[in-house]
């Protein structure tokens, strides 16, 4: 029988203690060899060397010894290691503390850089608090260096990090280069001193990607949990100091029990504060930066104002007076370039002054100027005085705002309205920007007088309205249980369904919680609205169910996707469609109203889109010519034959011209960079094609159907499924054939959708005598030049626009590329639709041959990707 593996380590380690010296301190005569470690007086830390990850170097560090998972929080020699396990840590009789190899002693590794007098006796220590430090003489009055001085990655208790102004020594932190590799990687989070107002900088390769801002009394402008942090006893206690001789940030941990402490992370690229859990044996991230898009350093441009919480909408906007240097810019979602004054070159002159902004992380102070001794008003005035002053703060809100002055002298640079916390600040505006601004204000009062009133006569009429439902709620109930307790006859397919206003428990507790302001529907509700689902009000149908017109008791006109049992979207695609679309604000996305779940009835409540599906105007039904001599015979997609008559659903084809197709194309791409880049979750879509695509009464289009969709993290790229769900002949290759996702999956879909739109013919049903489909025919045409062949008959022989739409097949061609990465994202599409710009080759399209009527089959090249001649939504295919 073996012996237990927590005996064999206390065994190892009472072997390891036996070889190795434990004392805390390093004498001339007594030096520090590899394989042995210094520990501190009551064992917090230990010092000496080792091999990090599955490196081989050697390094000389200082690592927390109560901690399960060897932590590193100093390094001496990260950017010069040895090879060997020969070095040795000793001290001179100089006092200078010097690593070497011991198979090399003229070549120093690393010192300590200190000379002093010869005769001194020397000796190095570590600390419990985790410095090593050098004395003389066991001297109280100060240490000869301290390795806290020159920190590497991390920031432990009681350490400093900022600029001794004396001597200039510049305490910051570098991240290592990996975790196998100590050296100094690229990011580096700093306090910069030297302005007049210092403030908080992460940097890669030194060039600034996150500003925590300046200290604004609780903490830094840019980080309003500190706040927080700061009126409550929590684990640590921050400090900060500047004054003539030095300026510094040192926390100190309440509890000496607590590990906490914080780094830079080359690998996500944030400065991070870290705490330990001995019961998970893992450090967990309490805080981190930068954290989302508005974290990042001018990320709107010169007085642009970002905030991550603007729902619906772009993130960047202009403060009052000002406009976007480059709207187009703007309305392709990017700020880059700031925003300049309306009224130019006037800031300066009579009647000028300044605008609130609330909430505020204050802008960059590298040229702003600070006064202590200035209340807001007095700051004001100096602001004023100076022409180019730019705005005005307070430098200190702990007394609610009034103590100290900070005035900035240049372009506004990285300003953000967080939800809650920051501070105000006031920029200056001229006096015509001014003036329009006080209209405003002064019309608001007024306005919320009249709120008020309306609110309050609203609030009696609900007080009144429910005593009388009270009284009558028992009468009314009896009588409309007993009008729905038995069975209603659907003149549609003559299904009876039971009525009984009951929802399914403890599945739409769950889905009520989740889906926060969406309404739930009772059955009697949509079965009046819809007046028993009637044939008349019937306006569509697909694998997932019907889709019935309806209207409300109040007017408001809705769709009701009522979902068969035989669709295959059971609970969970259920719960998803409408818990996502519920997160969801845009104008080229289907508005979501509410839902019905009861029984084995599910129904999904939309807005009402009176021009139906983008299939039913682009997909005209194949045309066969009859015997009959006015009247056409049709076959659809399903092969169902019937007989219309002439001008029907044809005429809508020729309702889509081009104008209109390339409008619906651009509203389609704008949604799906919302659903991509812009909203609050990062979602695929996974199911884009013409049918889940709507059109409003002005032709609109509007995306559907978000049962399939997936949401990703905001630094998620991709992700594997052995489920692949959507629709054959819109699948990415890397989805249908390997179950791999990502928003270029999406992007491919786009693509198949597009060329749909310029062909006026499905993917899945176009075929011709070469036996390839949709997109294989057009890539012959693409490589033969001869592009424009594939345009729908309906838009006319005469294309006045053929550049726009040879460049449309271009980027769809672009986007239905076999290699993922190959392709663009829907921003850069969207890019590449408003501008007529020089456009890459496309490579190698995925496509497959049809060799039969039975299936179609991937053939050996490598060309070959994953569509389908089938269209129909599939939900249980499993991916390899």
């Amino acid at each position: 029988m073996f012996p237990d593996k927590n005996l064999l380590s206390f065994y190892f380690m009472l072997l390891l203690l036996r070889s190795c010296t434990s004392t805390s301190v390093i004498t001339l005569d007594k030096p520090l060899r590899d394989g042995h470690v210094l520990v501190s007086a009551e064992e917090n830390f230990a010092l000496g060397f080792f091999s990090p990850g599955n490196s081989s170097r050697r390094y000389v560090g200082i690592w927390y010894n109560k901690v399960s998972v060897q932590t590193v929080v100093w390094v001496a020699n990260r950017d010069n290691p040895i090879t060997n396990t020969s070095g040795v840590l000793s001290l001179q009789k100089t006092g200078n503390l010097v690593l070497f190899d011991s198979q090399k002693p003229d070549a120093v590794v690393w010192s300590t850089n200190v000379s002093n007098l010869l005769g001194a006796n020397y000796s190095a220590e570590l600390l419990d608090s985790g410095n090593f430090v050098l004395h003389q003489d066991n001297s109280n009055k100060g240490f000869l260096w301290q390795s806290s001085d020159f920190p590497t990655d991390a920031l432990i208790s009681n350490m400093k990090i900022g600029v001794d102004r004396r001597s200039g020594l510049n305490r910051f932190l570098t991240a290592w280069k990996s975790p196998d590799n100590p050296a100094s990687g690229s990011y580096t989070i700093m306090i910069d001193a030297n302005g007049s107002v210092p403030q908080l900088f992460l940097y890669r390769n030194w060039e600034p990607i996150w500003r925590g801002g300046p200290w604004n009394g609780y903490g830094w402008s840019g980080v309003p949990e500190m706040a927080v942090l700061a009126s409550s006893r929590f684990i640590f206690n921050v400090s900060y100091v500047d004054n003539p001789d030095e300026v510094y940030l040192v926390d100190y941990l309440r509890n000496a029990s607590v590990l906490s402490r914080m780094i830079v992370n080359e690998t996500t690229g944030t400065l991070q504060r870290i705490t330990w859990q001995e019961g998970d044996h893992k450090w967990l991230d309490f805080y981190s930066a930068p954290k989302d898009t508005c974290d990042h350093f001018s990320h709107c441009g010169p007085y642009g104002v970002c905030n991550i919480y603007n729902v619906g909408e772009y993130e960047c906007k202009c403060p009052p007076g000002f406009k976007p240097m480059v709207p187009r810019d703007w309305y392709l979602r990017d700020g880059s370039q700031g925003c300049v004054r309306i009224q130019q070159g006037q800031i300066c002159g009579n009647g000028e002054g300044f605008v609130k902004l609330t909430r505020m992380k204050l802008p960059d102070t590298s040229k702003a100027m600070r006064d202590m001794n200035l209340d807001t008003k007095a700051c004001a005035k100096l602001c004023l005085k100076n022409c180019s002053c730019m705005g005005y703060s307070a430098a200190d809100v702990r007394d609610g705002g009034s103590k100290g002055c900070i005035t900035w002298y240049s372009n506004l640079v990285d300003l953000r309205e967080f939800s809650s916390g920051g501070q105000d600040f006031y920029v200056r505006l001229d006096a015509v920007e001014l003036a329009k601004y006080l209209n405003k204000s002064k019309r608001f009062p007024g306005f919320l007088k009249i709120l008020f009133i309306v609110l309050l006569g609203a609030a009696i009429l609900v007080l009144l309205g429910l005593a009388y439902w009270f009284k009558i709620k028992r009468t009314k109930g009896k009588a409309q249980r007993k009008q729905e307790e038995g069975f209603f006859s659907s003149n549609s397919n003559n299904l009876r369904i039971s009525v009984n206003d009951t929802p399914m428990g403890d599945e739409v507790d769950n889905l009520r919680t989740s889906t926060g302001d969406v309404k739930f529907y009772y059955l009697s509700t949509i079965i009046d609205a819809t007046e028993n689902f009637s044939l008349t009000n019937k306006v569509g149908e697909g694998g997932f169910g019907c889709v019935y017109k309806g209207k409300l008791e109040n007017g408001q006109e809705i769709a009701v996707k009522r979902l068969s049992n035989t669709s295959g979207q059971g609970v969970e695609e259920f719960r998803n469609e409408v818990t996502l679309i519920a997160r969801l604000q845009h104008r080229n996305l289907v508005r979501l109203f509410g839902y019905c779940i009861q029984k084995e009835e599910k129904m999904l409540i939309y807005e009402y889109l009176p021009n139906k599906g983008l299939d039913c105007f682009l997909f005209s039904m194949t045309l066969l010519q009859s015997s009959f001599k006015h009247s056409y015979h049709y076959e659809d997609e399903h092969h169902t034959n019937f007989s219309v008559k002439i001008g029907s659903d044809k005429e809508k084809k020729y309702m889509l011209d081009w104008g209109k197709r390339y409008n619906i194309t651009l509203g389609i791409a704008r949604g799906m960079v919302y659903l991509h880049h812009d909203s609050r979750l990062r979602i695929i879509h996974r199911d884009l094609k013409a049918s889940n695509v709507l059109l409003d009464a002005q032709m609109n289009p509007k995306i559907s159907d978000f049962g399939m969709a997936r949401i990703f993290g905001s630094d998620q790229n991709e992700e594997t499924t052995r489920r692949v769900v959507g629709t054959y002949g819109y699948m990415s290759p890397e989805y249908a054939m390997e179950g791999l996702f990502s928003i270029k999956s999406d992007v491919f879909s786009f693509g198949i959708l597009l060329l749909e739109i310029i062909m006026g013919r499905k993917n899945s049903t176009y075929y011709v005598e070469n036996s390839v489909n949709l997109i294989g025919h057009v890539w012959d045409l693409w490589g033969k030049s001869k592009a424009l062949e594939i345009v729908d008959p309906a838009l006319g022989t005469s294309h006045e626009r053929e550049a726009e739409i040879h460049r449309c097949i271009h980027i769809a061609l672009l986007c239905v590329q076999e290699s993922a990465t190959a392709r663009p994202s829907m921003s850069e599409v969207v890019f590449m639709l408003c501008n007529e710009i020089s456009l890459p080759p496309p490579d190698q399209a995925a496509f497959i041959l049809r060799t039969s009527d039975k299936g179609l089959t991937n053939t050996s090249s490598s060309s070959v990707g994953a569509t389908s001649a089938n269209d129909f939504t599939i939900s249980t295919v499993e991916g390899r």
